[in-house]
């Protein structure tokens, strides 16, 4: 029986490999050739494209660093190969880094701590570097970085349920599409579909902007309370949840739609279909669906439809199902 296919040393090599492409890929010489050969490398086995992923993410949080202005001259008595090239690269990095990590902590630039977490198929519970507990959704994806003067959360897309460990020196931060959700300590869930964002609040409170870009803050949640914001939205729409809101029904692992127009229903439900499905006009978008769903089995609900609401599906040019109502008969006089 083998344990794995790869040993130590092979694990090594696929990450060195890795660091490789990626400093060559964001090279200015980088040459057509080499850019084939990565992709070679990349394809030959699902670990290398793996690995070369991580090393993307650690490179792109790494720009965050601020950059030397002082040139210092050297004078090389001949031309280094590349290898050689490749190994000063390597041992100068080796020296700078931790100085470049300490630095860039101490500026708020650089995290101490990152993490990339993703759910797929099922529902999923982490815990952060900071304690910090976070539940996620089938079909969601987020990144947490701990810096010096903040705990910052990326959803890039799906929606999580965040139990936030009480820090009031160090906030905890929640970019979500346009906008962003800070707190110091609480419990709260987070939605997202495209460029639509909903917040509701559990427990203490949070302040939600629709805009990382506007100045402040934005606007305070208590108990009980959602936001929602969309691309444009000057300021969160703000509302009041009722002991029997569902919005979290998900963590049961069920969608439950209250009586909801097709046009707010949709939304809930393409969130979890890889092709999502759009309505022909106003019309079709006001007849109102209900009922209780399993999040797991929503890519049966599409077929079923016509059979419980007066519509008939077809597809438009990009292949997604279009809902199209029925048109409903006058009757004769």
């Amino acid at each position: 029986m083998t344990d794995s296919p790869f040993s130590q040393a092979d694990y090594d090599a696929i990450t060195d490999a890795a660091a490789h492409w990626c400093m060559r890929l964001h090279a200015s010489d980088c040459t057509a050739q080499e850019r084939q050969a990565f992709e070679q490398w990349r394809d030959a086995h699902p670990l290398h494209a793996f690995e070369y992923e991580a090393m993307l993410e650690i490179w792109e949080v790494a720009e965050d660093l601020p950059r030397l202005e002082t040139v210092v001259p050297i004078t090389r008595a001949k031309p280094a190969t590349p290898w050689r090239t490749f190994g000063i690269a390597a041992a100068v990095c080796a020296l700078a880094l931790p100085l470049a990590a300490y630095s860039g902590w101490n500026l708020g630039l650089l995290p101490n701590s990152y993490q990339h977490f993703e759910a797929s198929n099922t529902t999923r519970q982490v815990t952060l570097s900071d304690g910090s507990q976070v539940e996620l959704n089938l079909g969601t994806e987020l990144t947490f970085s701990n810096y010096k003067d903040q705990r910052r959360v990326t959803l890039d897309k799906g929606e999580a349920f965040f139990s936030v460990s009480h820090d009031t020196t160090h906030p905890f931060i929640v970019k979500a599409a346009d906008g962003r959700i800070r707190v110091t300590g609480t419990k709260f869930n987070v939605w997202m579909y495209e460029d639509q964002v909903r917040v509701n609040l559990i427990e203490g409170s949070v302040l939600v902007s629709s805009n990382d870009d506007l100045p402040g803050d934005g606007l305070r949640l208590g108990p009980s309370m959602q936001a929602r914001y969309k691309h444009g939205d000057f300021t969160p729409q703000i509302s009041q949840t009722y002991a029997n809101d569902t919005s979290l029904a998900w963590r049961h692992g069920k969608l439950v739609l209250d009586d909801l127009a097709l046009s707010e229903a949709l939304p809930l439900i393409n969130r979890y279909l890889e092709n999502p499905v759009m309505v022909a006009d106003n019309s079709t978008g006001a007849i109102r669906l209900g009922g209780i769903y399993n999040i797991k089995e929503l890519h049966n609900l599409v077929a079923t439809l016509p059979r419980v609401l007066p519509v008939y599906l077809t597809r438009n040019k990009d292949g997604n199902p279009v809902l199209n109502s029925i048109p409903q008969q006058t009757p004769k006089s």
